[in-house]
C-alpha cells in the first residue's frame, strides 16, 4: 500500500464535500508528475486530502477505492484518474507552517515542489503527521 496527499482548492471540491459524497472521481491533474503518481495509484491507497488557497491545511484522510483509469470527461487518453472516498476528517486541520516545522518532514515533497497536486507520502512522513492531530 503506497500513500499520498492530494491537493484540493476548498471552493472548488473541499474534504467537507467529499465527506458528504462520500466517494468521488478525483480529476483535473493536469501536471505530468502529479499524472505519473495518480497512475502508481493502487486500490487501497491511503491519502492525506490538503486543502489549498488561504487554508493551506492537512484536513482529512482518504482510500483509493480503484486502479487509475483515463478520466472519462476528457478526449485525452494521458489525463488520468482515481475513485476515492472518505475514511474520517483529521482531529483538527493540520497547516502548512505547522508542517513545516516538524523535523520529520524534512524534504517532504509537499515543500520542495509545492505547486505539484499530487504528492508521494512515505509511512515515516504519514506517521510523523498524524502524531500531529
Amino acid at each position: 500500500m503506497a500513500r499520498w496527499l492530494l491537493k484540493t482548492e476548498p471552493s472548488v471540491y473541499s474534504f467537507g464535500q467529499l465527506l458528504k459524497d462520500k466517494q468521488t472521481v478525483w480529476d483535473g491533474v493536469a501536471n505530468n508528475l502529479a499524472l505519473i503518481h495518480i497512475r502508481k495509484m493502487a486500490k487501497g491507497d491511503e491519502a492525506f486530502i490538503y486543502h489549498t488557497d488561504d487554508e493551506r491545511a492537512c484536513v482529512g484522510i482518504a482510500k483509493v477505492t480503484s486502479a487509475p483509469y483515463a478520466d472519462p470527461k476528457e478526449n485525452d487518453p494521458k489525463l488520468a484518474v482515481v475513485d476515492v472516498k472518505s475514511v474520517r476528517a483529521l482531529k483538527r486541520a493540520i497547516s502548512l507552517s505547522e508542517l513545516k516545522q516538524n523535523a520529520k518532514l524534512e524534504g517532504f515533497d509537499l515543500f520542495r515542489i509545492s505547486r505539484l497536486s499530487v504528492v508521494p507520502v512515505s509511512d515515516a512522513q504519514w506517521d510523523a503527521i498524524l502524531a500531529m492531530e
